[in-house]
């Protein structure tokens, strides 16, 4: 193996001129026994040349069922850290480490200890969009796809924190009753929605479904005929006998509703700020297929986690993946 530059948080090598990416992808993975897990928020040419395209539960629960040796993590950073936590004895790469997460960067885990320690007796429920350390605080960890079952499994009398992101847990309390104590923490892509312009389009289609995510505020989740994960937007969408459907969340999903539903129309509902036609997340975006290719090539980045770390956060991991096969999800 060559020395090679990825100071820059990925690999910086030149590519060959006239090579077929999608091809040279392929070849490589044949090669390396290595397997490609793609988030729906990526774009539409890795979605493509995945193994395995899902959201965070499918991707968690398809990492730790794979006999490849090498898995490269189309997402972002907490996505190869749980891929390696529950893999530790695979390589995990990344395409691009500077690939974050706001709403991982929101929740410190220094800040979330203290909190959990102002709040004794109290059982800690983190969203798996945390870091590696938040997740070795925890007691289980969710996804927006089995959060509400997981929480509805605990007894009505038990107190729960609830973290990182204040619009799920809002949504949470309110489809189940509870009243979890929230960290205060959101995703910028689904803060940037705003009821008014999803109004305007409503107006525009009014024979359109609303579909939003849960992570979007309250009052757009008011405006919506359905919410649920990235997942369960997808499926409604492809059960649906409606045709029309403005979709509130990561424009990214976009790709495998009009693969799964060519003939119908998917209208992307655009930040509030912009002019944009849809909202993407910015870190999302930074994996492209030139930086797959070399990380695969080059087998950088690399995800590493202490042995340590990793031995407490597994647990929470485990605990969710336990649950949702008990509830069938």
């Amino acid at each position: 193996m060559i020395d090679v530059n990825i100071s820059q948080g990925f690999v910086s090598a030149p590519i060959p001129d006239g090579i077929d990416l999608a091809v040279e992808i392929k070849r490589l993975k044949k090669e390396k026994n290595a397997a490609i897990l793609a988030h729906y928020y990526q774009n539409g040419a890795i979605q493509d040349i995945a193994d395995f395209v899902g959201d965070s539960l499918a991707l968690a629960q398809w990492a730790a069922q794979t006999d490849a040796d090498i898995l490269v993590m189309c997402g972002v950073h907490f996505m190869g850290e749980t891929a390696k936590i529950l893999c530790p004895d695979k390589k995990v790469l990344v395409p691009d480490i500077n690939a974050g997460c706001s709403l991982a960067d929101s929740c410190n885990a220094e800040d979330f200890a203290r909190f959990i320690e102002q709040h004794p007796g109290y059982k800690v429920v983190s969203y798996v969009n945390t870091s590696a350390a938040v997740k070795a605080l925890t007691d289980v960890v969710v996804t927006s796809t089995n959060a509400r079952q997981i929480i509805e499994s605990f007894s009505p009398d038990e107190k729960i924190i609830f973290g990182p992101d204040r619009n799920l847990g809002n949504y949470i309390n309110s489809v189940t009753g509870r009243n979890m104590l929230l960290w205060d923490g959101a995703c910028h892509v689904h803060e940037q929605f705003s009821v008014e312009k999803i109004v305007e389009l409503k107006k525009k289609y009014p024979e359109a479904e609303v579909l939003a995510h849960p992570e979007c505020k309250k009052p757009v989740l008011v405006l919506a005929d359905k919410v649920g994960s990235t997942a369960a937007l997808l499926k409604h969408a492809m059960k649906s006998d409606k045709n029309i459907f403005i979709v509130v969340t990561e424009s990214g999903i976009l790709h495998e509703m009009k693969k799964n539903c060519p003939d119908k129309t998917f209208i992307p509902a655009p930040p509030a700020d912009s002019t944009c036609a849809c909202n993407e997340c910015n870190y999302m975006r930074l994996n492209t297929m030139e930086k797959l290719y070399n990380t695969l090539l080059y087998e950088l980045p690399e995800i590493k986690v202490e042995k340590e770390l990793a031995d407490k956060a597994i647990r929470p991991i485990e605990r969710m993946l336990e649950i949702s096969k008990k509830l069938g999800l």
